[in-house]
C-alpha cells in the first residue's frame, strides 16, 4: 500500500526487554506509581503541543503542583500532576505533529484514570471574519493530510486506485493543483502534472468495536456537553497587546464549525482560502485532529481550544504574524482553558 498510515497505538505495553524489573515497555516501578496516581483520580487530561504554549499554564497561580509526586516520566513524556481551579489534572506536552500528538494522547488515556481530555494551543487562521488573538472552539476536527494522489490524465469521474476495495473514497472531495498554476501557454492556463489529491477519512478502531474491523471518520465531533458549556466562555476579556503592539480590536472567544489538522505548517494564502471554502475551516494546526481521533476511539470526552496566532499565508509580507503575536495567543488559550475548567468544576 502506497500510503503511510499513522500508528497511534504502537508502543504502549508491548515488551521487548527486561530492564529494571520491567516485564513490558513500562517498568513495574512506574506501573506501581501509576496505580497510586489513579487511586486519587479521576483527572482531567490536559494536552498541549509545545513548551511556549505550556509555560503560561505552569506559571499560572491557578496551577498547584502535587507535592508528593509532581510529575511522572513515561516513554519520553512528562506527565505533570496537580490541580487547576480545584480540579485534579494531568498535563502532558506532545511535541510537534500528528504522530506525537496521537501517541501522547493514547498514553494519557491508556495509563491514567482520565475522565476527559482538554486540548489547547495556538493555530493559524483560515477564517477572514476572525482576527489574531481570537480563541476558537471548533465543533468538529478533521485530519486533512491523508490523501489519495491521483495519476495525471484522470479526473473526478475516474475511480481511484484501490477504491473498489473500500480503501479509498471520492466522497470528501479533492484539490486540483492546476487551479493554482500560474504558468500559461498561448495565454491559456497550462495543466499541472501533479493533477489532484483526494482527501480521505481516517481508519479507526473503537474500543467497543470488533478488533481489526475498521470504521472511518473524517469530521470528528467534540463532546456535546463540553461544546454546549463552552458557549458560556463567549464574552471573556482577553489580552490585546504585546508590549506596545496592539490588535485592531479586543480578541474574543467564539465557537466555530470546523478545525483541521495535518503535518504541514500552512503559510500559504491560496491553500488557506481553499481550506476555508472547502471545509469551512477556521483554526489550522498540526495536532488537534490526532487528539480528537484517539479520544473518539477510546470513548473519552474531548474538546479543544485554539487561539489564532496568524492569518495563514496572509497579513504581513515581512514575516508570519505568529512571530509577534504567538505569546499573546498562547496566553489567551490558557486563560480560556482555565475558565472552562472552572465552569466544569462548578
Amino acid at each position: 500500500m502506497r500510503v503511510v498510515l499513522l500508528g497511534w497505538f504502537a508502543v504502549l505495553v508491548v515488551g521487548v526487554t527486561l530492564k529494571d524489573g520491567a516485564d513490558g515497555a513500562v517498568s513495574e516501578k512506574v506501573m506501581h506509581e501509576i496505580s497510586g496516581i489513579n487511586m486519587e483520580g479521576p483527572y482531567l487530561g490536559l494536552v498541549v503541543p509545545n513548551s511556549f504554549e505550556l509555560d503560561p499554564l505552569l506559571q499560572s497561580p491557578s496551577f498547584l503542583v502535587n507535592e508528593s509526586l509532581p510529575f511522572l516520566d513515561v516513554s519520553g513524556r512528562r506527565f505533570r500532576i496537580g490541580t487547576l481551579e480545584s480540579e485534579k489534572v494531568i498535563i502532558v506536552m506532545t511535541g510537534l505533529s500528528m504522530l506525537n500528538a496521537g501517541i501522547t494522547t493514547q498514553l494519557l488515556v491508556s495509563l491514567f484514570n482520565v475522565k476527559g481530555v482538554l486540548h489547547f494551543g495556538i493555530a493559524g487562521n483560515a477564517n477572514p471574519e476572525l482576527q489574531i488573538g481570537d480563541v476558537t472552539i471548533p465543533q468538529y476536527w478533521a485530519h486533512t493530510g491523508l490523501w489519495n494522489w491521483q495519476r495525471y490524465g484522470e479526473g473526478p469521474n475516474d475511480e481511484l486506485a484501490l477504491e473498489s476495495n473500500g480503501d479509498y473514497t471520492r466522497k470528501i472531495g479533492y484539490l486540483r493543483f492546476s487551479q493554482y498554476n500560474n504558468d500559461t501557454e498561448n495565454r491559456k492556463p497550462s495543466d499541472n502534472l501533479l493533477n489532484s489529491v483526494w482527501y480521505q477519512p481516517e481508519e479507526i478502531f473503537p474500543v467497543d468495536g470488533q478488533p481489526e474491523i475498521r470504521q472511518h471518520a473524517f469530521l470528528v465531533p467534540v463532546t456535546k456537553q463540553y461544546f454546549s458549556l463552552a458557549q458560556k466562555l463567549e464574552g471573556m476579556e482577553l489580552e490585546r497587546c504585546v508590549n506596545s503592539t496592539c490588535l485592531p480590536r479586543n480578541p474574543k472567544v467564539t465557537r466555530v464549525k470546523n478545525g483541521i489538522s495535518s503535518n504541514a505548517f500552512v503559510d500559504n494564502g491560496a491553500y488557506r482560502e481553499f481550506l476555508y471554502s472547502k471545509f469551512s475551516a477556521t483554526p489550522i494546526d498540526m495536532e488537534s485532529a490526532a487528539v480528537a481521533l484517539v479520544c473518539l476511539q477510546q470513548k473519552t470526552p474531548f474538546i479543544a481550544f485554539r487561539a489564532l496566532s496568524d492569518l495563514a499565508g496572509g497579513g504581513s509580507a515581512v514575516s508570519n504574524e505568529a512571530d509577534v503575536f504567538g505569546s499573546l495567543a498562547a496566553q489567551n488559550a490558557v486563560d480560556v482553558l482555565l475558565r472552562f475548567i472552572a465552569l466544569l468544576h462548578s
